[in-house]
């Protein structure tokens, strides 16, 4: 499905948005829940990635095909290379069978996991034998994706011996590290982060207990970026948030106040208003701990016609599409003067946007939502753009809601 979105103009922003819970906690916790049944889990995400994620798990089927959730993937290899007894052929789309997973594959056989390569090596789709595992030291570099260590903490506990994981070299991503064992801590499962070690004890059994999942941060900074172009006064409230959030995203507090827009937090919920006119210097961020907003804010500063030096993005490359080429091929379509490398992001000022572009998504959700905010600027097409159900069901719903006029093309 193609749209046009159809510019907002004059309009002053006063609405009221429910975002479901965090993808991110989501995952993390339907892996625990299955490993501690004691668990009940409120406000789940309702994303395609999340929906993979429970009916991988609650199928008996030999063959488990995750689509494009990358999450799934690497949170799931772990599993079932624990689940004793139990043999599947994990896999995915084009796309997926194309993003590594070697680094973390590796891993497990070094503790004894039974891992093999249907196809490729060094990527889906895998075959995992299910089998006890004895050992509990292992090592992983530290600057690959945060979401192969999140994978091997989420098992730690339910193995015999437990688990010390050395991180080698930088660490990226600290945030959803720290997230997946603050997660393990709310279930009182022993867990230690210190320097570059990570230590997890062994847990047979936790209490009965309800966890209530935070809304998603990164479904928030389009938000941050519709209001960051609004009118003066302009407001949004979004559900369910807290200040001490455990999610990296969470920075888009700090970095939105540099387009003037302020973040209140009140019970369970934040209001953003467009407090101030736009700084108008280059904004200069490293994004290695929150690589998932770097979409949102290129397109931000584009759209408020700054210039932007964006670093920390190596991940960017191997997620649902290569982010940086996508996002230079897109923008420069719009009339902007961005270059990239494998890890970083040069965005000049800009004071013209060329009207009615069709922005490709290349299958990524991210691309479909950090575009959308234009149309407060410029008429704006926006192709396969349901894209956006993999992490976010009520996208375009939203959209609408805030005043923006949609059509199918």
């Amino acid at each position: 499905m193609d749209i046009l979105l159809n510019v907002l103009k004059d309009k002053k922003i006063k609405e009221e948005i429910i975002i479901s819970g965090s993808k991110s906690e989501s995952n993390r916790l339907l892996i625990l829940q299955n490993l501690f049944p004691e668990i009940s889990i409120k406000n789940l995400s309702d994303s395609d990635d999340s929906v993979h994620m429970q009916h991988a798990l609650s199928t008996n089927k030999d063959i488990v095909d995750i689509g494009h959730a990358g999450t799934a993937m690497r949170f799931l290899t772990s599993y079932f290379a624990v689940k004793e007894g139990r043999e599947v052929v994990l896999t995915g789309s084009e796309r997926m069978q194309n993003r590594p997973i070697e680094i973390l594959v590796n891993a497990l056989k070094d503790l004894g996991a039974e891992i093999s390569y249907e196809a490729k090596t060094g990527y889906p789709p895998i075959r995992v034998k299910g089998t006890k595992i004895t050992k509990n030291k292992v090592q992983i570099n530290g600057n690959v994706s945060s979401q192969y260590i999140s994978s091997l903490l989420l098992i730690a506990s339910k193995l015999e011996n437990g688990l010390t994981i050395e991180l080698l070299g930088d660490i990226t991503s600290i945030p959803y590290i720290n997230m997946t064992i603050s997660l393990l801590h709310q279930l009182n499962i022993d867990a230690t982060f210190s320097g570059n070690v990570i230590k997890v004890s062994p847990k047979t059994s936790i209490k009965k207990q309800t966890v209530v999942v935070e809304s998603d941060w990164s479904s928030a900074s389009y938000f941050y970026s519709i209001i960051a172009s609004a009118e003066l006064g302009s407001s949004i409230q979004l559900s369910a948030y807290k200040q001490e959030s455990l999610q990296g995203d969470s920075c888009l507090v700090e970095i939105y106040q540099h387009f003037g827009v302020t973040t209140s937090f009140g019970d369970n919920f934040i209001i953003l208003k467009k407090e101030k006119e736009t700084l108008k210097d280059t904004l200069e961020i490293d994004l290695k701990n929150a690589p998932d907003i770097a979409q949102t804010i290129a397109v931000t500063c584009f759209s408020e016609g700054i210039s932007c030096s964006l670093t920390g993005l190596h991940t960017l490359k191997i997620k649902e599409t290569d982010r940086l080429e996508a996002l230079k091929a897109e923008l420069t379509k719009l009339g902007a003067r961005i270059s990239v490398t494998d890890k970083s992001l040069y965005l000049e000022k800009s004071s013209e946007i060329i009207t009615n572009i069709g922005v490709k998504t290349y299958n990524d959700h991210r691309m479909a939502m950090a575009f959308a905010p234009l149309a407060l600027k410029v008429p704006i097409k926006i192709l396969n753009a349901e894209v956006v159900t993999k992490s976010f069901q009520n996208f375009w719903e939203n959209m609408q809601q805030i005043g923006i006029k949609i059509d199918k093309l």
